[in-house]
């Protein structure tokens, strides 16, 4: 019999470990998604605070500077990620279990609105804080006025463009976390989340939860423009964002796994190994 523990683990048993995550998630207690989800807004909004921090200023390409923010960026995800915390656009992902029917829809909606405000309350809480450290102020100011060009690109965006963004931001995202499934150490999980989360930030895509930290952090610095108000935050680009981000990871990556490899149950995937017939050995 062959060790394979320290094998990643293949497309049908992530699967199956991700229906298994989902149904713990959804079974969680308010006193633990509730804290839980207020880390992983903190934790997002810090990579957020990070990437901000890296772009400013300029001083080189345009690609190059987007590439290094968005891999700094990836903190956040690899926070939530590694140090566990309730994500809502990881979060779609359950997706998978409710489609095997391992969830019910008030449970799976419970979760996702729980998570989702308390993803926003940590992350406002957390620009409120680096706005009063008066960090912004840095570098004669770049920081904050980086802060401001993040918010009013996001906020010029229409509805339509929001959601197309959004769809694109959350499919790379719930990609990151669906890879994460398959990695045995710390190391593995950190090198797969990286890749998919810089490049959708260095593409410019929509995501809720950064979001919720980069329009708050300009609004509290300094007095609104045109498109920066809590009016285009909150009903112009973060419902549309919203909205895409449930259909990239709900839909374009959680409903397609479960159709490709657990639909119609263990015989979908034979001749595949599931994750009991890895840890097994088979």
């Amino acid at each position: 019999m062959i060790d394979s523990s320290l094998d990643a683990l293949l497309p049908r048993a992530m699967a199956e470990k991700a229906e298994q995550v989902g149904v713990t998630k959804a079974n969680l207690p308010l006193r633990q998604l509730v804290p839980l989800g207020l880390l992983a807004g903190s934790f997002i909004a810090l990579g957020a605070n990070f990437s901000t921090v890296v772009t400013a200023g300029g001083g080189s390409s345009l690609g190059v500077t987007r590439l290094l923010g968005g891999v700094v960026f990836s903190l956040g995800l690899i926070l939530v990620v590694v140090s566990g915390a309730e994500l809502f656009t990881g979060n779609t992902l359950l997706m998978i279990a409710f489609a095997g029917r391992r969830v019910t829809a008030m449970k799976l909606l419970r979760n996702w609105l729980v998570v989702y405000l308390s993803n926003f309350v940590g992350a406002v809480a957390t620009a409120a804080l680096v706005v009063w450290s008066g960090q912004l102020s840095a570098a004669d100011g770049t920081v904050g006025a980086r802060a401001q060009a993040i918010a009013e690109a996001k906020g010029s965006l229409g509805f339509s463009q929001a959601v197309a963004s959004a769809i694109l931001a959350n499919c790379l995202v719930c990609l990151a976390v669906w890879m994460t499934l398959s990695a045995r150490t710390l190391v593995d999980k950190v090198v797969v989340i990286v890749p998919p989360v810089a490049a959708f930030v260095a593409a410019g895509f929509e995501h809720s939860i950064a979001n919720m930290y980069f329009f708050p952090v300009a609004l509290f610095s300094s007095p609104t423009t045109t498109h920066v108000t809590w009016k285009h935050f909150l009903f112009d680009n973060l419902i549309p964002v919203t909205i895409g981000n449930v259909i990239g990871g709900a839909v374009l990556v959680g409903l397609v796994y479960w159709f490709v490899y657990l639909r119609g149950g263990a015989e979908t995937g034979s001749g595949t190994p599931g994750l009991k017939d890895i840890e097994s050995g088979r």
